[in-house]
């Protein structure tokens, strides 16, 4: 970005904010025709003042605007920026374990501490707090992987890279949250290859769903529903067996994950075998528990329930469900799990034409995790509809939340 002419670094962030030229011209004040030439590079950008307005607009540090190191932001409620995207893009190339091979391994932290900074960002992320877990996510993975290559071949080396795997997961969840699925995919494998090292199935089958969660956001639903089906498949218990509840939860979350792949492919038929097996397994755990960070059990079920019927387009039924689940579960549910489902509530009542209920949901789930909200492209895409659907001027609380997304009314 550095290298860019200041008006192509206008465009960027406004493209980055899902605001129009018209839109962005309105909030400063200027004509479209002002905001095309200056990306285009015939207007110059030459007082500060004017600066500091479009930064104001645009949500961001005026030093990016002139491609220098922004100050760091302290807030929660930002999403994902091209530094943030950088810095996580840099840490996954390295190579640590490989350099480690030739050179003497540098000196990692602490396995102990480590496990509490990885069990701190899983709490993060099912807390849909993504602006700080993407700035923190960069030197998480560094300290992972270069403990990883501190203690291969030792006596902790499955350790690290246990929780190096879940590093890679983490940060694939959090990408694929706000749009950014290439980088998601690959960090996703990178768990896939490590968690075999850390001699874990159960790891390596949630590594799975994040390798499929991954191709489904990169338009990849046919060979999503084929590795969690196959996973799926060498995880089931052996019937008679006793299992344990880690094993039921990774195996129904991938039957979940493959219903969702089919549902995107349309296939209804498949989705209903697959969500008949997860029915099995959520009665074997019995209530929702978060082993392996799955958030598995009877009540997210449902939230997949709800969610494959919107990939369906049965917005009806993906209602229905959601008024079928009870108030006391879904509120024990962490608020990610809770803003995601209402989100999918929100794109069904879009989809039967309840755009006002639509809305609804939408600052529903704003109220619980607003990153969940305010970061998620399909939100916005939401959004939009909703306020382009809506007679006269949108409900106040609506309003706010759109101009809070930077979605144009």
């Amino acid at each position: 970005m550095d290298e860019l002419p200041i008006g192509r670094r206008v465009a960027y962030w406004r493209g980055r904010r899902r605001l129009s030229q018209q839109v962005f011209a309105d909030r400063l004040g200027k004509s479209k025709s002002w905001v095309d030439k200056v990306e285009r590079g015939v207007r110059r950008l030459d007082k500060f003042s004017v600066l500091h307005e479009i930064a104001d607009v645009l949500q961001l540090d005026v030093q990016l605007l002139l491609g220098k190191d922004p100050e760091r932001r302290t807030d929660t409620l930002n999403c994902i920026d091209q530094v943030e995207v950088e810095e996580i893009r840099a840490a996954l190339e390295r190579y640590d374990s490989m350099s480690a091979y030739f050179d003497a391994r540098p000196e990692p932290r602490r396995l102990d501490e480590m496990r509490k900074s990885v069990s701190h960002a899983w709490l993060t992320y099912q807390y849909a707090r993504y602006g700080v877990l993407t700035r923190a996510l960069p030197k998480l993975l560094r300290d992972a992987q270069a403990a990883d290559a501190a203690y291969l071949g030792g006596d902790e080396s499955r350790t690290a890279a246990h929780l190096l795997g879940q590093v890679y997961q983490i940060a694939s969840s959090t990408l694929r949250k706000l749009g950014e699925h290439e980088l998601a995919w690959l960090a996703a494998d990178r768990s896939m290859a490590v968690s075999q090292r850390a001699d874990d199935p159960l790891l390596a089958g949630v590594a799975t769903l994040r390798v499929g969660n991954a191709l489904v956001a990169l338009g990849r639903a046919r060979p999503a529903l084929e590795v969690n089906v196959n996973i799926a498949n060498r995880l089931a218990p052996a019937p008679g067996v006793e299992a344990s509840p880690q094993r039921w939860s990774v195996y129904g979350m991938l039957l979940l994950q493959g219903a969702m792949a089919a549902a995107r492919l349309g296939d209804s038929a498949t989705v209903r075998d697959l969500f008949n097996g997860a029915e099995e397994a959520a009665r074997q755990v019995g209530d929702d528990q978060n082993h392996y960070w799955t958030s598995f059990g009877p009540t997210n079920l449902e939230l997949h329930r709800a969610a494959a019927a919107v990939e369906l387009g049965e917005g009806r039924q993906a209602v229905d469900t959601h008024e079928g689940i009870g108030p006391t579960e879904f509120n024990a549910l962490l608020p990610e799990r809770r803003a995601h489902h209402l989100l999918d509530v929100a794109r069904g009542c879009a989809q039967i034409g309840d755009v006002a209920r639509a809305g609804e949901f939408l600052v529903e789930g704003d109220r619980l995790a607003p990153s969940e909200i305010r970061c998620r492209p399909i939100a916005h895409e939401v959004m939009s509809d909703v306020l382009r659907r809506t007679r006269g001027a949108p409900p106040g609380q609506i309003a706010e939340l759109a101009e809070h997304m930077g979605v144009g009314i």
